[in-house]
């Protein structure tokens, strides 16, 4: 017995077939169909046919979901294309934003992340992608990892309140790599944006901002979500409840939130990026990890506290199981010890400068970093994000 999704794909390629492109998918491509909707959906097949993941690969039209939230006379469009996923365990939908342009009947459409989506975006008039718009998405592609794992974020509820870790760093789509999510459960069960933004409804139950730096975060399984097209978010708006929405695929068996670390258009790995001042850790296996604090460490099942965003000019003291770290009046063991500071505290640095070589939880490394109250410590006895100096050097 043929299934359900593998005869929507036969369907699909006997009606889109006589106007699909040989251009390869994963770029924008000038769909000879006059219906924007319809070169969405031709752009979305294509996609899932050549997707890592086998659940998308017999994907027909039944299983696109393409929302045109704007339109400027006939010749652009805006909105968001999804492919849906089984509803089951592990499986999870894939989405874009995306910017479409009709020249001579056709239609051009680019998804978030390919080299023409930021070009479309700037070209399209006003009322299609407004201004900050086109700022965050020629954004995409300019930033990388390099050592940097500074994201500005905070946890996804409400400052002073802890939430349980459900699911430690797995795939967007369960187990496979890289392990993009965690799942949090909890508290007033009020989801919050962890960072200012921009912010699309991708399907019910799905938000997705778009930050600075060229990351963005996806909120999955929501409950009572926002319906927003491009709105502006402040870190802390409110987007949604903790559910177990699967209405674009995936499982839940019971209420949280499912969420998701992107960077340039792709998820990338949570592992050693902040989430608030907790630092996600992997596991042997997806599900599993911890999240750090200092040395204060959680396991999956135990509670998160939001302590609010890290500063980009900001560490967390970590003794590496000691419980307070040495400040000193220069950087480096031969300078006289001035007094401590707690494992877990919050340290603001003015500058940094080489010194002593050191060996903490973070590595190996000469760097010392200026204390705003003047004492020095050994970058390697701080989480900041950076192995680089984060405020200049001394």
């Amino acid at each position: 017995m043929i299934s359900t999704r593998r005869w929507f794909g036969a369907a699909a390629a006997v009606l889109l077939g006589a106007t699909m492109l040989g251009s390869a998918p994963g770029g924008a491509q000038a769909a000879p169909a006059t219906d924007v909707t319809a070169a969405v959906q031709q752009k979305l097949l294509a996609e899932a046919a050549v997707a890592a993941d086998q659940a998308f690969r017999t994907a027909g039209v039944a299983d696109t979901r393409v929302n045109v939230t704007r339109r400027d006379g006939r010749n652009w469009a805006f909105g968001t294309a999804v492919l849906v996923a089984p509803q089951e365990e592990g499986q999870y939908p894939s989405g874009w934003v995306f910017v479409a342009r009709q020249q001579r009947g056709d239609w051009q459409v680019a998804f978030e992340g390919e080299a023409t989506f930021a070009e479309l975006a700037s070209a399209a008039p006003a009322s299609v992608v407004a201004a900050p718009e086109k700022a965050a998405f020629t954004g995409f592609g300019t930033m990388s990892a390099n050592g940097d794992y500074r994201t500005g974020m905070r946890l996804p509820f409400a400052l002073d309140q802890s939430w349980i870790l459900r699911g430690g760093p797995h795939g967007w789509s369960g187990s496979p790599r890289p392990f993009s999510s965690i799942d949090l459960y909890g508290g007033d069960e009020r989801v919050l944006a962890v960072r200012a933004g921009t912010a699309y409804t991708m399907c019910k139950g799905w938000i997705r901002v778009i930050h600075d730096r060229g990351y963005a975060t996806d909120y999955y399984h929501l409950w009572n979500n926002i319906s927003v097209d491009g709105a502006s978010v402040s870190a802390g708006t409110f987007l949604g409840n903790t559910g177990t929405d699967i209405t674009c695929g995936g499982s839940a068996s019971s209420r949280h939130v499912h969420l998701g670390l992107r960077q340039n258009s792709a998820y990338v790995a949570w592992a050693t990026h902040n989430l608030g001042k907790w630092v996600p850790r992997e596991g042997s296996t997806a599900y599993e990890g911890y999240a750090l604090h200092g040395s204060t460490r959680r396991n999956v099942g135990g509670t998160l506290y939001n302590y609010g965003a890290l500063g980009f000019t900001q560490g967390i003291v970590d003794g590496n199981g000691d419980t307070s770290v040495s400040r000193r009046s220069g950087p480096g063991t031969g300078y006289d010890i001035v007094g401590t500071i707690a494992d877990g505290a919050t340290a603001t640095v003015s500058c940094s400068s080489t010194g002593t070589s050191r060996t903490g939880r973070w590595g190996t490394s000469t760097l010392w970093n200026k204390l705003s109250d003047g004492t020095w410590i050994p970058d390697a006895y701080m989480y900041t994000g950076s192995a680089k100096a984060l405020n200049g050097t001394c």
